[in-house]
């Protein structure tokens, strides 16, 4: 699967309307209860993983049967979240990128990690990003193009202690060698001006998170 695009579906938040983002040659990673959503909906994946302890018996052997390959854990020994064991299938199969869905949801805990495992994707450097009706969210190290993709608003927030060199083009409110600090919120709620902007960074790791109400 390499130079391709790996989705994994998650077991946060999925609507049927996210399945519209499936393309014909990407690569589709079900995890756990995700798996379980994409078969539910007449989708294939290419590989099923997780301890799937969210799911029945007969919801497993469902998942099992229609999974072209599946990769079942201990539940008890597992150090990884069901999406990291996910996230890690795609690097180690050479994704040129990366797209979870199903990232955020009720669980804060969970968002937070998924959040955070964007950093995996600038260390293997491949583009990593989580996406949900409301929400588009990368991380950079370095120069992002942030593209329209229908959301309001683009708010940055620093995912290491500080992010300094902060340069914005085509936004609303531009930023010329910015610094940011977390419990800052100076990066919340800017907009694009035209129908792609810049952000660029010389230190530490942004989360550049494109959102609407509704």
């Amino acid at each position: 699967m390499a130079n391709k695009r790996a989705l994994i579906f998650t077991g946060g938040n999925l609507s049927l309307q996210i399945l519209d983002i499936i393309e014909e040659n990407d690569y589709i990673i079900g995890a756990d209860r995700g798996a379980l959503f994409l078969i539910e909906n007449g989708i294939s994946p290419h590989i099923s993983v997780g301890d799937f302890d969210s799911i029945s018996a007969e919801q497993l052997e469902l998942v099992n049967s229609k999974s072209k390959e599946t990769v079942k854990c201990d539940p008890i020994d597992k150090n990884l979240t069901d999406t990291e064991l996910a996230l890690d299938v795609a690097i180690e199969r050479d994704a040129s990128e990366i797209l979870i869905l199903g990232g955020t949801g009720t669980r804060i805990d969970h968002t937070l990690a998924n959040i955070h495992m964007l950093l995996r994707g600038v260390q293997h450097h491949v583009h990593c990003s989580i996406l949900d009706e409301h929400n588009f969210i990368t991380l950079t190290g370095s120069t992002c193009e942030v593209e329209d993709l229908g959301f309001t608003y683009v708010s940055l927030l620093p995912l290491t202690p500080e992010v300094t060199g902060i340069n914005l083009e085509g936004f609303q409110y531009p930023l010329h060698q910015a610094t940011l600090k977390i419990g800052q919120s100076l990066g919340i709620s800017n907009r694009l001006s035209g129908h792609r902007g810049t952000v660029s960074v010389e230190g530490g790791l942004l989360l550049i998170i494109q959102s609407k109400d509704q």
